[in-house]
């Protein structure tokens, strides 16, 4: 109890979806099982994005669609962290806020679930002119590009909901959604197809759950500080950091596949137009291989694009975060500023 959160309830903020739920106990659980002695108490909140539902993510407009109403509440201290996924957490925090811990990475790929009725089909096999259900700009542009036969849709709602339309209606003859997701809901059986990089790179911080803390709390970061993975963090530094660079948000088809192998992290970055015609994609690597030092200093707290890592070596954090920024300024020099801010005028538009 020496870290003074001893004695009083650790209420710990969510989103009221059956995944956003699940996503926050597997998070409260690892957190009972290290800290046995405290109480742990979920608030869950609806957030502006589970309430506007019949609108496009990307057109809506608004970064943090799904984290704002628990920032508050943060800010506000009426709880003391936040789960989200990482994906939904702008490269920008707010001030006055840090990611204290980035758990271990889900599969991040993209699923395809298809209409019963297409059962053991693949995309390339689904007749012409099918419909697939993806509210992801990035999701559809490398698809469309890859599958220029199928038509491409946008569906809304939380998991329950879409799996509800894709099952119920003959709207849509299959709908993307993230691989983590399902198999966090426990529908794994419903993944038809995996899109591996050839066919459809994630999105930035797909398949990682984060936790999301006040940056001066220290008792409350100290405590959350264990659930992190230092490879995912890595990767995810990279990531954010490749994302914050070009300016990419919800609103512009950005796509990555990072690989953590023998001390090299190795980064794939793309950005693609609306449609999928107009891309550019590199790949870099850089070495991640660093001891670990004690770093008691005045800079203990540095944060690298949101996240505040203490136990992953600083210099291993730097080298993932130059290498987003080096991979960025690659395609921003072959020309990936015209393709996003084409996407972004076409999608206002």
């Amino acid at each position: 109890g020496e870290n003074g959160v001893q004695g009083r309830a650790v209420r710990v903020g969510t989103r009221r979806s059956q995944l956003a739920r699940i996503q926050t106990d597997s998070v409260v659980s690892m957190l009972r099982e290290l800290y046995p002695d405290l109480h742990f108490e979920i608030v869950a909140m609806s957030t502006t994005g589970d309430k506007i539902l019949d609108t496009a993510l990307s057109k809506i407009g608004e970064k943090s669609l799904f984290t704002k109403e628990l920032e508050n509440a943060l800010e506000k201290n009426e709880v003391d962290l936040v789960v989200h996924s990482l994906k939904d957490l702008p490269t920008s925090l707010p001030p006055g806020f840090t990611i204290g811990a980035v758990c271990k990475r889900e599969n991040p790929l993209d699923a395809v679930v298809f209409h019963p009725k297409n059962c053991g089909k693949t995309l390339s096999l689904l007749p012409e002119k099918s419909v697939i259900g993806t509210s992801s700009l990035r999701r559809a542009a490398q698809l469309k590009k890859k599958f220029p036969q199928l038509e491409f849709r946008d569906i809304r709602g939380n998991l329950n909901t879409r799996l509800k339309k894709l099952d119920e209606k003959e709207d849509f003859s299959a709908i993307i959604l993230a691989a983590a997701g399902l198999k966090r809901m426990g529908w794994q059986n419903r993944i038809g197809q995996l899109l591996g990089p050839e066919d459809c790179l994630y999105a930035v911080g797909q398949g990682a759950l984060a936790v999301e803390v006040r940056a001066k709390d220290q008792e409350i970061l100290n405590m959350v500080s264990a659930l992190h993975d230092a490879d995912t963090v890595l990767c995810c530094i990279a990531e954010r950091a490749f994302m914050k660079r070009l300016e990419g948000g919800c609103s512009v088809p950005v796509a990555v596949n990072t690989l953590l192998k023998d001390g090299q992290l190795y980064l794939t970055g793309a950005v693609y137009s609306l449609d999928g015609s107009d891309s550019l994609k590199e790949t870099m690597q850089t070495s991640v291989n660093y001891p670990h030092q004690n770093e008691d200093g005045p800079n203990d707290d540095v944060q690298h694009v949101g996240v505040t890592a203490k136990n992953v070596p600083s210099q291993a954090q730097e080298a993932a975060e130059n290498l987003g920024i080096e991979l960025a300024n690659l395609l921003l020099s072959k020309g990936a500023k015209h393709i996003l801010s084409v996407a972004r005028q076409l999608n206002d538009a």
